[in-house]
Order: C-alpha cells, then sequence, then structure tokens
C-alpha cells in the first residue's frame, strides 16, 4: 500500500485533487481511498486530504499517520505547521513555492524535496484569481511528473472528466507543472528524478 497526504489552504483545491488523484488511479487498476479532514473555517484555514493506493483491498479507515509522500500546496505552512510529522525517511515532498528544493534544507537533508510554480502556473491559465490561483491541477501533474506513481496522461484524463469548467485549461496547467518539476537545482523528468533518488 501507498499513502499520500495533502496539506493545503481552504480554496486551494487540496480535497479536489485527491478526488481527481483518486479517479486516475483507480483508472490504473488499483484499488484507492481518499478522504479530507478539516475544521469548520475552510477559506484559508489549513486543510489536509488523504489518499490511500493498493493492488488488493484497502481496509484500513482511519486518517494517513505514516505517509510514503505529501504533496504542500501552499509553502507557509511548513513553517506553520510540522507538515512531515511521520513521513518516512525519504520520502517524496512536492512543494509549491517558487523557491528550490535546496532551500529547503531542513527538509532536503530528510527527504526528496521537488519544488514546482503552481501558483505561478495556474495564474498564466486563468485557474482561480490572480490573488488566489486554485492549484489543484498543476500540483498534480507534477506530483505524477516527480513520484511516477500514475501516469500523467492518466492524471489529465482524470481533470478532463472532472472539471466540467475549463478542463482545457487544467489539463495545460498540469502538463506545464510536470515540465517544470525543480530538483537541486536542475529541471528533471521523471527518469532523471529516479536516477538522482537512487544516487
Amino acid at each position: 500500500m501507498r499513502e499520500l497526504r495533502i496539506h493545503g489552504r481552504g480554496g486551494q483545491g487540496a480535497v479536489i485533487a485527491s478526488k481527481v488523484l483518486a479517479i486516475a488511479v483507480f483508472r490504473d487498476d488499483r484499488q484507492v481511498q481518499s478522504f479530507p479532514a478539516f475544521g469548520v473555517e475552510r477559506r484559508g484555514a489549513p486543510v489536509t486530504a488523504f489518499l490511500r493506493m493498493a493492488d488488493t483491498a484497502i481496509r484500513v479507515r482511519c486518517e494517513i499517520t505514516e505517509p510514503d509522500d505529501l504533496i504542500v500546496l501552499d509553502a507557509s505552512l511548513i513553517g506553520a505547521i510540522d507538515v512531515t510529522t511521520g513521513l518516512k525517511p525519504g520520502g517524496l515532498i512536492v512543494i509549491n513555492s517558487t523557491r528550490s528544493p535546496a532551500e529547503f534544507i531542513a527538509l532536503a537533508n530528510r527527504f526528496r524535496v521537488v519544488t514546482v510554480d503552481a501558483s505561478g502556473i495556474a495564474a498564466a491559465n486563468n485557474i482561480g484569481s490572480a490573488s488566489q490561483p486554485i492549484v489543484n491541477t498543476a500540483i498534480l501533474g507534477a506530483f505524477a511528473a516527480a513520484s511516477g506513481i500514475v501516469s500523467l496522461d492518466l492524471v489529465c484524463g482524470a481533470i478532463r472528466d472532472e472539471f466540467p469548467v475549463r478542463p482545457e485549461q487544467n489539463i495545460v496547467a498540469a502538463r506545464a507543472a510536470a515540465a517544470a518539476i525543480r530538483v537541486g537545482s536542475r529541471h528533471e523528468t521523471h527518469a532523471e528524478v529516479e536516477q538522482v533518488a537512487d544516487a
């Protein structure tokens, strides 16, 4: 079983991101489970979404405390809460940030850090507003490219089916983010990221 936790703020699309990724994984003939956790205040408040995937039936029904991977939709959450609680050593963290992975030195020493400017990509494609872009589809493209867990084509197919409004713009954002992931100081494809991780 592989487990993913998504950290964001209300309005960034964390819950929809977990749903879209779940659809993509399910279409890859795997079992999947996704669910959110949030308080009464949603807009701007921290939101967490969870996703499990496995080749066999998933019988666990609780929040994910020891994820294999993290997606962080708002880099400011890293200083506000310990988003890495329980993350397995060497786990993947995909962060929405204009900063390079090397600038997250406390994380880079323990985990595999990938960054992408999902906010800039979403804003460039008019997804959300200039002041509050909705970054979920862009970050999913980045996660697909960095992790290799599910193909970018399956993610884009799920986006097309789940976004009745402007699906093509969201697909363009996902593909742009997949091409713009940063590991260290270099832009990497998934195959190159795997080589870095294995080195």
